[in-house]
């Protein structure tokens, strides 16, 4: 019985551990939602477009385009401002990751 239990709590760091691996540069966290810039462009630019791509994953199965040109195409925009992104992970089980573009 106590070795069924360890080897469980074990299973249960694993888990719990992998979300704390999402490359986002986050600190220790399982469950996280962060927004961060990533990138400036020309600041002479206005922001009159924005543009998003997302992707999403389940465990070990992701979907999805999450770069600056698709977040471009989206939007029509030609010329950036800036880009953002916002990250949302839990528990290494499901996550996200969608970039704002910024432009005209």
């Amino acid at each position: 019985m106590l070795r069924k239990l360890a080897v469980g709590a074990l299973l249960l760091v694993g888990v719990v551990l992998t979300g704390c691996t999402y490359p986002s540069g986050a600190v220790i966290a399982p469950i996280m939602n962060t927004k961060s810039a990533v990138a400036v462009g020309d600041t002479s630019v206005g922001m009159s477009k924005v543009g998003e791509a997302t992707c999403e994953g389940i465990l070990f199965l992701s979907k999805g385009d999450a770069s600056i040109k698709a977040a471009m195409e989206e939007a029509g925009i030609t010329r950036i401002h800036h880009v953002d992104s916002e990250e949302q992970n839990i528990l290494g089980i499901y996550s996200t990751k969608t970039i704002r573009v910024y432009g005209e």
